[in-house]
């Protein structure tokens, strides 16, 4: 493995201070935007010009009906010791449509969030801390946890994914331009960067990637368990983030048996079991059922169809969005069609983020020209993007073809930038020696990065290419 990080290299200094550069203004920019976010309820607006002597706020920093799913769960779980919804949706601001509905350990109907529960425990533990030390709530003060909750669940822990693509640049590359390149592109130029103001699944399960990345490339150089530890844990969190990662827990756990039986037997699997133990335990605390609630869908029983419900709300009985979705939510009806769009279309993964294309021929450069430790991230960041877009193109229902929702991109697969990034690696180092080669690569990257500002501080709107194609 080229590992360009030793001693006598004269450049490492100087590498680093442009890394540390780079991951301070990603990082800035990033707090910046948790600082500003904010949004605007029209529809409240509205109600409140009509209405005589009231007046309700309209703002709030939680974006969509996505991230608020995931903050209502955790104020519940706080305020009231419960999992269920119900109360707090019934205030101001605080709706949502990612809800479902099931009957509960008392025999009532009750609404819950329908994200992960084991992801709102983790960020219910701070929450529960300064509720108990101040007394405040999400409630109340909106701003001032909600965005202290974001700089500790995702400007953190973006600043540990770019540190690490850092490291992991300097172990598998011997060029100064394809380092520079990779964590560049990295702080400014992936689709991850609009959702650090938003609590959400995405962030974390690359940066529990890029941490199983990092272990497999130091066991290459040392076997030692503590790295197998990391790689059970991160490719497992990554797992429960994003339920397609079970492929990485698979193919890690199969190269780790067949290089080191021993050590992925119990250093590996066992943080494996116990993060997967977790998360159905979380799951059966929350909704009584080890099925996770997109598992209850079902055609045939009402019963166990948890997205299908009318419910009452202040008086006011409703239905259930997902009865009659609106708009890019029905699904896209042609496969052909979604593959298109999925791939260099509206929310094309590489008509809006094309140094992919370039992390393609790197993946190639490396399984042809690479060493073995460079040959087995290609077949994973290859493989796994293989699989992944096989999943959703060529095995969802319709009404899962729908591009991530009313999102900037296609959010799916954003735990897999950590691997393409590193494969951009390869592609700089066979084109840096051309000026033409360079300037493209460039141009990809400035393409990249339009697609990254473009949703500002809000990941829940269309893509440019979508807007513009309509």
């Amino acid at each position: 493995m080229a590992n360009a990080s030793a001693p006598t290299d004269p450049n490492r200094a100087l590498r680093w201070l442009v890394y540390a550069l780079l991951i301070a203004l990603s990082v800035g920019n990033a707090a910046g935007r948790i600082l500003a976010v904010n949004s605007v309820d029209k529809l409240a607006l509205d109600k409140e010009r009509l209405a005589e002597g009231k007046r309700t706020s309209i703002q709030r920093p939680f974006l969509s009906a996505n991230d608020r799913s995931r903050w209502l769960a955790v104020r519940a779980l706080v305020e009231e010791g419960r999992w269920e919804i119900d109360n707090i949706t019934a205030q101001p601001n605080w709706d949502t449509i990612d809800m479902v509905q099931h009957r509960g350990r008392d025999g009532e109907l009750h609404l819950y969030s329908s994200k992960p529960p084991l992801m709102e425990l983790v960020y219910a533990a701070p929450y529960w801390v300064v509720h108990k030390a101040t007394g405040k709530t999400l409630g109340s003060h909106p701003y001032e946890i909600g965005r202290g909750l974001l700089v500790l669940f995702n400007l953190l822990p973006w600043a540990l994914l770019l540190g690490l693509i850092a490291a992991l640049a300097e172990r598998l590359s011997t060029s100064d331009g394809a380092k520079l390149f990779a964590v560049a592109a990295a702080a400014f130029g992936t689709l991850l960067s609009p959702f650090l103001v938003v609590l959400n699944n995405h962030l974390h399960a690359a940066v529990c990637t890029a941490m199983a990345v990092y272990a497999m490339v130091r066991i290459k150089e040392q076997p030692a368990a503590k790295w197998f530890v990391l790689a059970g844990l991160a490719t497992s969190m990554a797992a429960v983030n994003e339920l397609p990662a079970l492929a990485i827990v698979a193919a890690t756990g199969l190269l780790l048996l067949r290089q080191h039986p021993r050590l992925a037997l119990t250093a590996f699997a066992l943080p494996v079991a116990i993060v997967v133990a977790a998360f159905f335990a979380a799951n059966y605390s929350a909704h009584n059922s080890l099925r996770p609630p997109y598992a209850h869908r079902s055609k045939t029983d009402p019963a166990d169809n948890w997205y299908e419900f009318e419910y009452t709300v202040n008086g006011v009985q409703r239905d259930s969005y997902w009865k009659n979705p609106q708009g890019i939510d029905r699904g896209e009806p042609s496969k052909a069609r979604y593959a298109f769009h999925c791939l260099i279309g509206g929310h094309g993964l590489f008509s809006l983020t094309p140094i992919w294309l370039l992390s393609l021929y790197g993946g190639w450069c490396w399984l042809h020209r690479g060493n073995y430790s460079q040959r087995e991230l290609a077949l994973l960041g290859l493989g796994l993007m293989a699989v992944c877009l096989v999943f959703y193109i060529g095995l969802r229902p319709q009404v899962d073809r729908n591009y991530g929702g009313w999102t900037s991109g296609l959010r799916w697969l954003f735990w897999l930038i950590p691997l393409w990034l590193l494969m951009l690696l390869p592609a700089w180092e066979r084109i840096e020696h051309s000026r033409s080669g360079r300037a493209f690569a460039l141009l990809l990257l400035a393409m990249s990065c339009l697609s990254a500002a473009y949703p500002t501080w809000n990941p829940w709107t269309h893509p440019w290419i979508y807007n513009w194609l309509t």
